[in-house]
């Protein structure tokens, strides 16, 4: 059923008709690509494991500037995306380890977390946790700061989760529940990233 998904997925029903390119990255040494609209830094298909997939799938739910193209147009900027990103990101950081995230936090300001922030739109989730909202409001967070996540991050590594509670309560309701919102079948990515962060000491 994964495999077939990865072929033949189904768009994502919010994203369809986006303007976007291609970007590609490596999840346990193989290659995935999907498509992103640089302008709204959103994620708009699935993780598609098969080049050719990748360009049917733009040329019928996605759009250039220039308008709708067929999937002979896409194969180029496919190829393109195994080598290249638009994507203010390291080279390295395109390349990804599930293990690797099991064994531990991800880095602030990561791209990692820019990829989960870009699939799941990085919604307010709060409201469904008193708990979580109390420890945003003591640590004295503003909603309209982006770089929460990286504070709370920098801090639980410095300082260890039990020294910082509010902090490791954000961050660790917060990546939990995006990734439990993550659509299509991001989750393969992010799920790892959901264990690391259950069983961080």
């Amino acid at each position: 059923m994964e495999q077939d998904l990865l072929k033949h997925p189904a768009p994502l029903t919010d994203r369809i008709g986006h303007v976007g390119g291609i970007e590609s990255l490596t999840l346990d040494g193989h290659r995935y690509y999907f498509g992103f609209d640089y302008r709204s830094d959103l994620v708009l298909s699935p993780l598609i494991g098969d080049p050719h997939a990748m360009a049917a799938f733009a040329s019928a739910y996605m759009r250039q500037t220039t308008g709708v193209h067929d999937a002979t147009y896409w194969e180029a900027l496919v190829a393109a995306a195994a080598t290249d990103t638009g994507l203010a990101c390291a080279d390295a950081e395109r390349a990804i380890s599930s293990q690797d995230l099991r064994g531990r936090l991800p880095e602030a300001e990561s791209h990692l977390l820019y990829l989960l922030g870009a699939a799941t739109g990085w919604e307010d989730w709060f409201e469904q946790s008193p708990e979580v909202r109390r420890a945003y409001q003591r640590l004295g967070l503003d909603d309209e700061d982006s770089e929460f996540l990286d504070h709370c991050l920098d801090a639980v590594r410095e300082h260890g989760a039990q020294a910082r509670p509010d902090e490791w309560e954000v961050l660790r309701f917060h990546l939990t529940t995006a990734a439990q919102q993550a659509p299509g079948n991001w989750n393969m990515l992010f799920a790892p990233l959901v264990e690391g962060t259950v069983n961080h000491p």
